[in-house]
This record gives structure tokens, sequence and C-alpha cells, in this order.
């Protein structure tokens, strides 16, 4: 049976100024998000590819489809803005840490395991389940603040440069969810902070409009009951039916996100990526009795864990994140449609 691709929910937003054509010939892109858009910052955080033992995405066999070696990426190759980038014409996004690197064609501020609520939130509640790293969305717009002076001499002309990139503001959301989860609370409970996380996102949308930002893309959540890590994890032993609840509080998330965004008469930001009634399982060869293929003890990039020899026959890469396969199709239909609204390469 093929695995059910799971596509996130894309919100294309424009200034009320703007006339109905959309610019196509962006000069540069400005990314923030978590792991689901993260190009290396993780990574550079844990000290690079050669200096991260403990990190497993930069271990063999993470980067085995496009790149050949770890990239540090959370999948086989390249994701989603990868190829929104190339579609553009414009370079492979750097991370924003990364050193001697040209930000001048874009920008990648996510990092893998970052939250749109801030960290102190998380710590005051005593969540043990939080990254060791500063690296929330307000702390990703610190370092798009700091990097500014470095692009161009004045605000003025920083709007004006601003006005001809795309900026994304990839899937947020996830982590903020899962660390409440994960640390036994109920999904009503994590369901309760959804106006807070959804807040936060749109005001750093609104943020980014007032920076002269002229095109940003906002992207939901992925159902998070039918990703074969959160099946494994939160006990469920159906073997072929995601978890209701969780796919609620995505959708939940989503909706707000429309409403927060003012995108909620869109046509297209109406199709719901919950509606699916199978879960996918992950790509890995795990030991027998795996749930859904994904086990604690045996993740990817761990000692004795192998790839499948295609990964693009599958849409699930590591139990939480996607193959550069499913990220192609999800970039695909944000460029040309119908997941963005209108989509990126409409015609001017």
């Amino acid at each position: 049976m093929k695995p059910i691709l799971l596509l996130l929910l894309q919100i294309f937003l424009l200034l009320p100024s703007l006339s109905s054509s959309i610019r196509t010939n962006y000069t540069s892109i400005f990314s923030f998000g978590d792991s689901y858009t993260d190009t290396g910052n993780l990574v550079i955080l844990y000290g690079g590819l050669t200096a991260t033992p403990g990190v497993l995405i930069a271990k063999p066999p993470y980067g085995m489809t496009f790149f050949g070696q770890p990239s540090g990426r959370a999948s086989d190759g390249r994701l989603a803005i990868d190829f929104m980038a190339e579609a553009l014409g414009l370079p492979l996004l750097p991370p924003s840490l990364a050193s001697n690197q040209s930000f001048r064609q874009g920008v990648n501020f996510a990092v893998g395991g970052a939250t749109a609520l801030d960290r102190a939130f998380f710590v005051d509640k005593g969540f043990k389940a939080v990254s060791p790293f500063n690296i929330s969305l307000s702390v990703q717009l610190g370092w798009f603040d700091a990097l500014k002076p470095s692009l161009r001499s004045s605000p003025q002309a920083c709007k004006e440069y601003f006005a001809e990139a795309l900026f994304v503001v990839g899937e947020l959301g996830w982590n903020d969810y899962t660390v409440i989860l994960l640390a036994g609370r109920s999904v009503d409970e994590a369901g309760s902070h959804v106006p807070e996380i959804v807040g936060n996102i749109c005001a750093a949308t609104e943020r980014l409009i007032e920076e002269g930002a002229k095109t940003v893309v906002v992207s939901g959540i992925p159902p998070l009951g039918c990703a074969a890590g959160n099946l494994a994890l939160m006990a469920n032993q159906t073997g072929g039916v995601c978890l209701k609840d969780l796919n609620l509080l995505s959708r939940e998330h989503n909706a707000q996100l429309r409403r927060g965004s003012g995108a909620a008469q869109t046509p297209a930001c109406r199709r719901r990526a919950d509606r699916l009634r199978r879960p996918a399982r992950a790509h890995h060869r795990l030991r027998r009795g795996a749930v859904y293929n994904f086990n604690l003890t045996a993740l990817c990039g761990m000692a004795g864990v192998s790839a499948c020899a295609d990964p693009s026959a599958y849409v699930n890469w590591d139990g939480i994140h996607l193959t550069e396969a499913a990220y192609r199709r999800i970039a695909d239909g944000w460029l040309r449609g119908p997941y963005a609204h209108p989509p990126i390469l409409t015609s001017m």
C-alpha cells in the first residue's frame, strides 16, 4: 500500500496595497522555522558536522539522496525551501549561523527544535523536553535584525531590498505542542495554547511586513496524529488509524492561523491536511515489532539502523520528518498550486 502524502497547509499573504499581480523574480529568500526548514543551523549550534556525535542528523543516512552526505537537513535530501530556491533561480539558502557565507541572495534562520513560543514559557512551566538552545521564533527575528546592517546601508535601503524578497515563515507549532504532550499533559491543555502559538506566528509575520516584506508565505502544521513517531510514542497500537484528537489539534491550529493571517476567505486555504485515514510509515528498516517502523531505541542515524534503498517511494523519512520526494511535492504545490493561493509562480 502506497503511503499518503502529508501536505502542509500553505497560506499566501499579500499586503493590501499590492496589485493582483505577484512578482516572480525574487532577488532573495528569507526563511524562518524549525526542522522542516532548517538547512544546518542546529548542527552548527552543536559544533558542526564533524563535531556533533550526539546529533543524529549529522550522521548517515541523512543527506544520502541529493547531497551524498549529511547536510544539516532532517531528510534524505532537499527540503521544500530548497526546491523553492531552485525554482526561483536562487542558490540554496545558507544557514544564518554559517561563517564565510554570502547572505545577499537569502538566508535561513530556521533551527531544528524551534518553537513559536519563547523558551521561557516552557522553562517557567517546568517542561523538560526543551531545546538547550534559545532558538524560538522571536530569537530568529533577532538574528534577522542583527543581519540587516550587513545587507544594506540604511533602513530605507533594507525596506526596498526586502520588497523584492520572498519571506517564508515555515512550519512552527509542532514542537510547542510536542513539548507539552511529552510532558504528560493532555491534548486539551496543549490546545489551550493554540491562540498564544498562532498569535506569535502572526505577530512575526506582521513585523516582517513592517520591515518592508511584500510577499510572505506562512505554513501551517501537518497532522500531528498521523506522524509515525507520534503514533508510536503516544501508544497507538491500532496499526492503521491516526490519532483523531491530535489531528483536531492540528486542524484548530491551522484554522486559527488562517483567521489570524486574514486569509480565511482564501479557497485554497480551506484544504484540510488532516483528512488522512491512514498513517505513513517511516522508511527505515527496524527490528521486528517496531510500531509504524519507528522505535526510540533505533532511530535514523543510530548504529545498525539502515535506510531503505529507495526513499522516494516513501513519505516519511525518520518518523517525524519527510523524504526529499515528499518535500518536492509540497514545494510544487506551493509554487504552482493548489497549496498556496495564489501560487508563488503566478504570472505577473
